[in-house]
């Protein structure tokens, strides 16, 4: 059977010929997708965005760190609230014709909005992007897409302009999630989850996590625990 290799990677297992590899830019259903991914198992991100694919380029160490400091964060926050799940570059079906693969996310494991087998179905309750060259994507079709399928909370780190922004649905529209005095950012979703942003952008780990360890010890943090219990 004649085949073809990969331009990505060189050394990895050949194309089978009979099924095209993934392009940025073909127009697939997710079936097709699914199909065309799972023969590039070298391949690291690729998305279906209201049915256009999207080929992840080689990831750089700005976003890879910032990528590593979000992830640990949520990674945290779920380890201490039971009943709430974590998982980075998960694939993520939402639709027929979008398929995504968020950089992290949290869900609500029982009666939450998604389930999860081997991927999970519908839409987790918080997404974080890491935006460098796909931020124009991050803050437009993504954007669109997360609130069309009703993802409570959408963060954003825009690491070449320094800023993150977190938003929250609210009748229908992102609207931005505002900062206290200290910088700090609250979210509604999940209680506790506190987001030190001066910290978060200077690397400064350290006093993200006493942050964030100062959501977790919070009263609401405790009320959100004792409500995922019951309804677990």
């Amino acid at each position: 059977m004649a085949t073809q290799s990969s331009q990505s990677d060189p050394t990895s297992a050949p194309v089978v010929a009979s099924v095209p590899p993934l392009e940025t830019g073909d127009a697939l259903t997710r079936p097709e997708f699914e199909r065309r991914y799972e023969a590039m198992p070298w391949l690291k991100k690729a998305e279906l965005i209201d049915g256009v694919v999207y080929v992840g380029p080689p990831v750089a160490i700005q976003h890879a760190s910032a990528d590593a400091r979000l992830t640990s964060l949520l990674t945290v926050y779920a380890a201490q609230t039971p009943g709430v799940e974590s998982a980075g570059n998960a694939t993520v079906r939402l639709d027929m014709t979008s398929e995504v693969q968020p950089d992290a996310l949290l869900r609500i494991v029982a009666g939450g909005q998604s389930r999860a087998e081997k991927y999970i179905e519908g839409p987790p309750e918080l997404v974080a992007e890491v935006a460098s060259s796909s931020v124009s994507r991050d803050m437009h079709s993504k954007l669109a897409l997360y609130r069309r399928h009703g993802v409570g909370e959408y963060v954003v780190w825009r690491v070449l302009e320094d800023a993150v922004d977190w938003f929250r649905l609210n009748q229908g529209e992102y609207r931005p999630l505002p900062a206290d005095e200290r910088g700090i950012v609250r979210s509604h979703e999940f209680p506790g989850l506190w987001l030190d942003r001066p910290a978060l952008l200077r690397g400064d780990m350290a006093a993200a996590l006493a942050v964030l360890s100062e959501g977790l010890a919070s009263p609401e943090h405790a009320e959100f625990v004792a409500r995922d219990a019951l309804r677990g």
